[in-house]
């Protein structure tokens, strides 16, 4: 007799009590493995493909596609067959290793179970017998968007070999096949145009904007309405202030210049503005901080844990860059430029985008000078940069054309009063200007 095992919608993340189904992977009677992804959902923080740790034939799933689902929710429920010989038995009933928060099992990881193509399977489904069929072995690729995009424009990811490892079916990989399919498609040209990369193809949202005659309504769900509702409670708990100065970038314009001419990774600006961040809050350790209201208490955090602010296709996000106090320049630019990539690609985890305790927010990349940002509850400030551009400013007494920004600090007055915050946005100004300032205070 086969036994029917349920799997309910696990925790996916620090906060997260529901997720939205994006597009379910499994149909009822499909044969699945021990952790082989049955569905997609989109959480408040990231995409995520929710693996099964059972094997055996799905028998029924709960929820729609572009429907919300609470936590500990029944998702899918599987129905696992009668005991097989030790090695097969082992592979079906033992626990995942590849456990999300909230599930899986306590012992040692068990080797995950690869389906073979012909392998046939017939177990109960639903009180019959469901018909043998052929189990189609996993296709290689991680990305959501990539999955997305060829699923938009009807390419059958089986027939790609990936250019990644093992195999691994890369965006790339789609990108070129759709090109290749469309120059089959239509006649060549008279003349010969230069070659575009082709924009990924629009997402489209689990339930369409409703347009009414006053209006259109777009629904405040997924990271909109999590953007929407992390900042309506930072204004409405945290008594925010700005404070903000122009500084002379020239300096560390030509120092990040002198160390990429020096050879080695190339190092970021916003590299050295983290840098000097996490410089600035080991001196003025009250801005690395949050405020329990109900003890009310400052709780001062050893760790820096520094997000920074990137918009992407399903709207801003904010990855964090893990101990950054520890992390020197060419760390801090290898580290940023792999979860700028997994912001672009939709492959942030959840742990990616939490757990942060201050937030760089880099606007000039919008062509701003100045802002006043939000701050990102519950951390208790924000540095925003503004872009560095030749203005007038008199240097060493006389007027010149020289590289300038605008910083700005958005701060929690509780945790500290302007002079503490002044002295840090001073602090982080001079290091700008100047350097040298930094490499005599480390």
């Amino acid at each position: 007799m086969a036994q029917v095992l349920e799997f309910r919608l696990p925790d996916l993340g620090e906060g997260l009590t529901e997720a939205e189904i994006v597009r379910w992977l499994v149909e009822v009677g499909d044969v699945v493995a021990v952790d082989q992804p049955v569905v997609e959902v989109e959480t408040a923080k990231a995409m995520v493909d929710v693996p099964c740790p059972y094997a055996g034939v799905v028998t029924a799933r709960f929820g729609e596609e572009g429907s919300e689902l609470p936590v500990g929710s029944p998702l899918i429920t599987v129905a696992v067959g009668a005991p097989a010989p030790a090695s097969d038995a082992d592979a079906q009933t033992a626990g995942s290793g590849n456990v999300l928060v909230g599930y899986g099992t306590s012992e040692a990881p068990a080797r995950r179970r690869r389906v073979r193509r012909e392998q046939q399977v017939t177990v109960p489904v639903n009180g019959r017998t469901a018909a043998p069929e052929v189990v189609e072995g996993p296709v290689p690729v991680i990305s959501p968007l990539v999955r997305r995009l060829a699923r938009e424009n009807g390419l059958d990811l089986r027939e790609l070999t990936g250019s990644g490892p093992d195999g691994l079916i890369l965006r790339a990989d789609v990108e070129y096949a759709l090109r290749a399919a469309a120059s089959q498609a239509r006649p060549a040209p008279a003349a010969a145009a230069p070659a575009q990369e082709p924009a990924a193809a629009p997402q489209t949202p689990a339930v369409a904007p409703a347009t009414t005659s006053a209006g259109t309504r777009v629904p405040l769900k997924g990271v909109r309405g999590a953007v929407a509702d992390k900042l309506s409670r930072s204004r409405s708990e945290i008594p925010d202030a700005t404070c903000w100065v122009d500084a002379d970038a020239t300096e560390l314009m030509h120092a990040r210049t002198a160390m990429n001419a020096a050879g080695g990774p190339k190092i970021s600006l916003l590299a050295l503005l983290a840098r000097i961040c996490t410089a600035a809050l080991a001196r003025f350790p009250e801005l690395n901080s949050t405020v329990d209201t109900a003890a009310r208490e400052i709780v001062r955090l050893d760790a820096v844990h520094l997000g920074f602010a990137a918009q992407t296709e399903r709207g801003l996000v904010v990855p964090v860059v893990k101990d950054a106090h520890t992390r020197d320049a060419e760390s801090l630019s290898a580290e940023f430029a792999r979860l700028t990539e997994a912001a672009r690609t939709g492959t942030l985890t959840p742990a990616d985008l939490t757990g942060g305790t201050f937030t760089l927010n880099n606007y000039g990349v919008f062509g701003v000078d100045g802002s006043t940002p939000i701050i990102n509850h519950p951390e208790a400030a924000m540095l925003g940069v503004g872009r560095i551009v030749p203005k007038p400013w008199v240097h060493e007494g006389e007027l010149a054309v020289r590289q300038v920004v605008q910083l700005s600090l958005t701060f929690d007055h509780r945790v500290c009063d302007g002079g503490t915050a002044g002295g840090f946005l001073r602090y982080v100004a001079d290091c700008v200007e100047q350097p040298a300032v930094l490499l005599r205070t480390l």
